[in-house]
């Protein structure tokens, strides 16, 4: 091992392409079915929310999958991030473990959240989109695509679960500073938001219900598609620029990780970090343990049921295969960070029913504790998010 803290790429390592699970896979998730019909739905069902090229993506058979230049420009804004060793955890735990983190924060919107908003909003616009509606819980989403959206020339609109849309004001700040349209859900822009309202006026929200205002917004009004943060194959695929890197990194380090820890709501921080190594072990390269960390207000993986469910409440989006608490489950207000969604994307859902991956979920408590010991030994603030992967790291040191 060298000194360094800080293990660096240079830009034109920058990963030229995204990785796809789907081929590794030792079996394929099940497809998704319409709401109304309960039959597997194509492409043409898809249309009115999504553009072709994601669509394309979102069933590819393709291992590697080429990003357009376009989007690498941006990315090269802030990618390669670091990855650094956490040298100084590591002597505050006094453990023999080598403990590394990829830090995504170094992005202008601060989190791994842009990898997937900047694909996203190049592929709607050469389609001819106008605008881009969706949702965001606690607010990095909304952040990222309205970063994106302005990138390209897109309007956008978010829909905030409104208990973040009061906790978090500067999050709704950032969006407007990047020109989007930040509107607290439930609201009563929607049928569905109105719906909520009518049954429980003083409703906080959630993710559910602020997919189903977003969905409803995109699918009635032909400028407008609907841009998904999380949980979506395509979406997963984006994120995989971070798990690439950071093997390359490791490598450069002759270093392979024995496990691979990843926070996980919807799927896409945990799946950007740990597909690329999961599939090394799919194909027999290298064994790894990954493991999925979750908070005990919302354990989809470790206290839901792996069934088909809507990714709403309102019941508009396709019926999806992952484990889930039911598309009417709210969580806690007191709940602080963003892992807040009550189903998990069908990829890791299915990795994890065929073990391949693991699952835990920590409480609210511990995980703030773990953050502050981070903070004082590593300078860098985590998020509530980030956190659960920190004490999950602690307790496997």
């Amino acid at each position: 091992m060298t000194d360094k803290t800080k293990i660096l790429l240079d830009e034109n390592e920058l990963s030229t392409t995204w990785y796809n699970i789907l081929p590794d896979m030792p079996e394929p998730p099940e497809p998704p079915l319409h709401p109304g019909t309960k039959e597997p739905i194509g492409p043409k069902e898809l249309s009115p929310l999504f553009p072709i090229e994601l669509i394309k993506q979102e069933v590819s058979g393709d291992r590697m999958v080429p990003i357009p230049e376009e989007v690498l420009d941006i990315y090269r804004l802030w990618r390669p991030t670091p990855l650094y060793r956490a040298y100084r955890l590591e002597a505050a735990l006094k453990t023999p473990a080598r403990i590394y983190y990829k830090y995504e924060g170094t992005s202008p919107a601060g989190s791994h959240k842009p990898n997937t908003a900047v694909a996203q909003a190049y592929y709607n616009m050469k389609e001819g989109v106008s605008r881009l509606a969706t949702e965001t819980g606690a607010g990095q989403w909304g952040s990222a695509l309205s970063l994106a959206t302005g990138l390209f020339g897109l309007k956008c609109t978010v829909y905030m679960v409104k208990v973040s849309y009061q906790q978090k004001p500067y999050r709704k700040s950032l969006m407007h500073l990047w020109g989007a349209e930040v509107i607290p859900s439930p609201s009563n822009k929607t049928n569905a938001g109105r719906k909520i309202l009518a049954k429980d006026p003083d409703s906080p929200g959630s993710l559910g219900i602020a997919i189903s205002e977003a969905v409803e917004d995109a699918a009635t009004h032909d400028d407008t598609k609907y841009a998904l943060g999380s949980v979506l194959n395509h979406v997963l695929m984006h994120q995989t620029v971070i798990g690439q890197e950071a093997r390359a990194q490791l490598e450069t380090e002759d270093e392979y990780p024995d496990i691979v820890i990843g926070s996980v709501g919807g799927g896409s921080n945990f799946a950007g970090l740990a597909f690329p190594f999961i599939g090394d072990k799919l194909r027999g390269k290298h064994d790894v343990r990954a493991i999925a960390v979750e908070p005990t207000a919302c354990p989809s993986l470790t206290g839901g049921e792996f069934r088909y469910d809507f990714g709403d409440t309102a019941e508009l989006t396709p019926l999806l295969k992952m484990y889930t608490l039911g598309h009417e489950f709210t969580p806690p207000a007191i709940h602080a960070g963003g892992l807040r969604y009550h189903g998990m994307a069908p990829l890791v859902s299915k990795l994890h029913a065929g073990k391949v991956i693991e699952a835990v979920a920590l409480r609210q408590t511990e995980v703030f504790a773990a953050a502050v010991q981070f903070a004082r030994s590593e300078g860098i603030v985590p998020a509530p998010e980030s956190a659960h992967a920190i004490k999950c790291a602690i307790e496997c040191s």
